[in-house]
């Protein structure tokens, strides 16, 4: 596939550089390998936490960060150290948070084009699978009115973070369909720890967020009606009779079911 050209925090905080690769090494021969990017937020630390039993889990980040995980620092560019990132990785989390600090172009630059170097230089390393995190803030342009799944068109505002989000699932999304890696994205609702989700239609527990990324993880890809897809979008809410977004389709096609319901 020819390389394109792409154009150039959250609440969860409450919940829970240089241009090459550098840090410490990942151990656990014989487990598979899970990267987390976007190592600085607080969601990239929360799923290392809870992975880390079924993974052998390495963040990554384009700032050095201090973790229990191992880290490598990482800008994403097009390079060798990028490849060098994902050689023995089998699987990949691309939770795509911008710095606190990037100003819009560079929101859109992270979701975008260092997207897509991960993607690619994945798909050259044989990584198994990607699953790109994404936010319903996506869908909330649509009225309360409206009852929207995931067949429903994104409506992302035009400032703000949900436009960079949006270009980094359209990213994935064009990557997926021409196979070159099967890529499943996941719209969280707002992530919050589990006793905030009563009262909030918007609320998501973090540790059923964790279930929905492992339960995306684990399913076997097939080219069939039953299963996924080399492309998936999926809502992971809270699964409250009051959420705008249902996870209906979360649970027909991961098994998924929120322990916390609003």
């Amino acid at each position: 596939m020819e390389r394109r050209v792409f154009l150039r925090n959250s609440a969860f905080a409450a919940a829970v550089g240089t241009s090459a690769c550098t840090g410490s090494e990942s151990g656990g021969a014989g487990t598979p390998k899970l990267l987390i990017t976007s190592g600085e937020h607080p969601l990239a630390e929360m799923l290392a936490d809870r992975l880390s039993g079924n993974y052998d889990v390495l963040l990554t980040s384009r700032n050095a960060i201090e973790s229990k995980h191992p880290s490598q620092q990482c800008e994403l560019d097009h390079e060798a150290s990028t490849d060098q990132l994902v050689s023995d990785v089998d699987a990949i989390v691309h939770v795509a948070e911008p710095l606190p600090d990037d100003d819009m172009h560079q929101q859109i630059d992270h979701c975008t084009r260092r997207t897509y170097n991960l993607l690619l230089a994945a798909a050259n390393a044989g990584v198994r699978k990607a699953v790109y995190v994404n936010t319903l803030e996506v869908m909330t342009a649509y009225g309360p009115e409206f009852v929207v799944d995931e067949r429903w068109q994104p409506k992302p505002q035009l400032t703000g973070p949900t436009l960079p989000k949006h270009l980094g699932e359209y990213t994935c999304r064009e990557f997926a369909r021409v196979g070159k890696l099967p890529i499943v994205s996941l719209r969280l609702g707002t992530v919050v720890p589990s006793d905030q989700v009563s009262g909030n239609p918007m609320a998501v527990a973090a540790e059923d967020v964790a279930q929905a990324v492992r339960r995306a993880l684990e399913m076997e890809v097939e080219d069939t009606g039953s299963s996924l897809s080399r492309w998936a979008v999926l809502h992971i809410s809270s699964g409250s009779p009051q959420a705008r977004f249902d996870s209906n389709r979360a649970n027909s096609v991961l098994g998924y079911e929120p322990a916390h319901q609003g």
